[in-house]
């Protein structure tokens, strides 16, 4: 992946598990990440401070179906977790960021030709695949509790190729 225009990292179902944030903050980190991407279900608003504290990038992310503490994980996050669906602009186009679409309606929605890009989670289940002109990604879990295997995504942001990374 080149990194002319920069990477972009992709993270969701971090579920609480702070050595697993610190690792793929250290993995966005060392990568030069431009910014990151948080596909919801942070659980508790200690993650989202572990996130603030680690990495060395602005972070964007929307709400999962488990995150009950909206508000503490408002103020922990300054503004930056938002209702999910939401879009996001990076670099000169849009991406769609959504925690618990199908990938179906993932999909049906990257076919549209609207987004560039289309983040869902949820399912925790990683997936990177190109549909038409816009790439959709699952970054599977960072959490690790589902399926035993840590995962988070970059994405190149000149060439919108994605990969699976496990942690």
């Amino acid at each position: 992946m080149s990194n002319e225009k920069g990477l972009l990292g992709i993270m969701a179902d971090t579920h609480d598990n702070l050595p697993l944030i610190r690792r793929a903050c250290e993995l966005f980190n060392q990568k030069g990440v431009v910014k990151v991407i948080h596909a919801g279900d942070y659980i508790a608003p200690f993650s989202v401070l572990t996130l603030k504290e680690n990495l060395k990038v602005d972070f964007f992310g929307v709400f999962g179906n488990n995150d009950g503490e909206r508000l503490g994980l408002m103020r922990a996050s300054e503004g930056r977790i938002h209702p999910s669906p939401s879009v996001l602009k990076v670099e000169e186009w849009e991406c769609l960021v959504g925690h618990d679409l199908s990938e179906e309606v993932a999909e049906a929605i990257a076919s549209s030709g609207r987004f560039r890009l289309v983040v869902f989670a949820h399912t925790h289940k990683a997936l990177v695949k190109r549909v038409g002109e816009s790439l959709l990604v699952n970054p599977g879990e960072v959490g690790g509790w589902l399926y035993g295997t840590s995962t988070v995504a970059l994405v190149d942001l000149a060439s919108l190729e994605g990969e699976i990374v496990k942690l």
